[in-house]
């Protein structure tokens, strides 16, 4: 009994519980009263208040040394580890963040009730993913997390663009669905487990014959997990989805759903990798350099500013890549992708929030539209302008320290891998490359002229919002201490997974 009430203490329970209740009595209250388009700031509010409630809860224990350090095998569903309230509180500030500039964004708009209620239930999958230790648990957080966005994507439903783009999104979220069940189906296989933690021990000591079916599990792993990664060739369907959807919702993919794919990645490619042997790392590495390239380049070449951000997106998606190619070298490599997982979190939300604010005010997606926007929307041009330096790793911004400590990884890995340096140069020059389209932004915003330069009013909470990323952004580049001690606790201890394969084959 006592275990028992320990579990339903737990975080990812309290998570759970809050949140689920909360989103599913909010159309609950919506069917119970009468006036239906009014109620956006009522909704906005009980759902902001859910999220800062539970946030507030997971920050209290990691603070008070509640939470155990990251592991690397758990028996049970869920681990209540450093590594997942990690996940957990990134992955719940941009919830916050959408939620909150929504109370603006939907103002006017049909179905409030139904958007912020599929905002908490896709944020229970989110943070259930970084929590979960088994691969069932973590298909049903994955489906708890990708079937509430389709609807998100769709919500627009009277604009053509939004339904094409569900659509994309919706065929390659099933996709990738349908990959991790035949990857679980793989590993149960062999393993005779779900649980990752065992599966992963007992895949080192496989015989060889069982070995190539291991490598394999491990291969469609890493693409079911790389469609919502963003990365190289899974990137498809992403500069669609995240233009056509709300531009709110595109932060909510680009920010949230992409970390949390990241966090399932982390938790079953990396590990599985360390158990089997399987040097892979120069492929992930040749994919970390594909993807921000491709992404950079794919930026350079977009006259709308959220697929020039979708773009960036995938871009970013290389650098987090980086660190996990580089884990078996170096002890700071999945530091950088866990402390850039956390600031990208911020800067891309920012970018995208920034966005939707010019659509409450223009009404236009349109680079063009950006002209003038310095004098007639300073507030929320100063926000864009930081966080798309900061997603370029200017100093003294945060994204420049948790590049700083990916490309320090890449190059101090010299000694041990040869291409180490190389990677480091590659993300180098990507760096520069996105300067490129980022400045053509920041140059219409105060170089260039609009017909029309009267002034916009700002909403005041998407201002907000942006106030606080600005000094997130500012505040963690002057003082980035904590966030990387903080994302270094979060790093499960990978030297605990090869003793146990060590000891598992002797």
């Amino acid at each position: 009994m006592k275990e028992q009430m320990v579990d339903l203490l737990s975080t990812p329970a309290l998570v759970i519980t809050i949140l689920g209740a909360v989103g599913l009595a909010i159309p609950v209250i919506d069917a119970l009263k009468r006036e239906r388009g009014s109620n956006n700031k009522l909704y906005s509010g009980i759902a902001f208040g859910a999220l800062i409630i539970v946030i507030g809860i997971i920050i209290f224990r990691v603070l008070s040394g509640e939470v155990m350090p990251a592991v690397a095998f758990s028996q049970g569903l869920l681990a209540d580890d450093m590594f997942g309230s990690f996940f957990a509180i990134s992955l719940l500030i941009v919830s916050i963040m959408v939620t909150a500039s929504s109370w603006d964004y939907m103002k006017g708009r049909a179905n409030p009730a139904a958007y912020y209620s599929l905002i908490l239930l896709s944020s229970i999958g989110m943070v259930i993913i970084g929590y979960s230790t088994d691969l069932l648990m973590l298909l049903v957080a994955w489906e708890l997390m990708s079937i509430p966005t389709y609807a998100l994507a769709a919500f627009s439903k009277r604009d053509p663009i939004s339904n094409e783009a569900a659509i994309k999104y919706f065929m390659f979220g099933a996709l990738s669905s349908a990959i991790l069940v035949f990857g679980i189906g793989l590993v149960y296989g062999i393993t005779g487990t779900t649980n990752i933690g065992a599966a992963i021990q007992t895949m080192a000591n496989l015989q060889a014959d069982l070995i190539p079916i291991g490598l394999l599990a491990i291969a469609i792993f890493i693409a079911g997990f790389g469609f919502k990664m963003g990365i190289v060739p899974f990137h498809m369907w992403l500069p669609d989805a995240y233009e056509g959807s709300p531009t709110t919702i595109g932060a909510l993919l680009a920010a949230g759903t992409k970390k949390a794919g990241f966090a399932a990645g982390l938790r079953v490619v990396v590990l599985g990798m360390f158990a089997l042997n399987a040097d892979w790392t120069i492929t992930l590495a040749i994919l970390a350099v594909f993807t921000m390239t491709l992404g950079n380049f794919g930026a350079l070449i977009q006259k709308s500013v959220p697929r020039i951000l979708a773009y960036s997106s995938i871009a970013q998606a290389g650098y987090i890549l980086m660190g996990i190619a580089l884990a078996p070298y170096s002890d700071q490599a999945l530091t950088g992708s866990l402390f850039h997982i956390l600031n990208h979190a911020v800067m891309k939300s920012a970018g995208f929030i920034a966005a939707a604010a010019v659509v409450v005010g223009l009404s236009s997606y349109s680079l063009e539209s950006y002209k003038g926007l310095g004098r007639r929307m300073p507030i929320t041009a100063i926000a864009l302008t930081i966080s798309l330096l900061a997603l370029a790793g200017v100093p003294p911004l945060n994204g420049f320290w948790s590049k700083l400590v990916l490309f320090s990884a890449a190059i101090n890995s010299g000694p041990i891998v040869a291409w180490g340096p190389y990677l480091a140069i590659a993300a180098v020059l990507n760096s520069a490359l996105s300067l490129g389209y980022y400045a053509w932004i920041i140059r219409k915003m105060y170089m260039e002229d609009a017909t029309d330069m009267s002034k916009i009013k700002e909403p005041i909470a998407i201002v907000a919002v942006l106030i606080f990323a600005i000094i997130f952004m500012v505040g963690f580049g002057i003082w980035h201490a904590p966030l990387l001690d903080f994302a270094s606790q979060a790093v499960p201890d990978l030297a605990n997974v090869t003793s146990s394969s060590v000891a598992g084959q002797t």
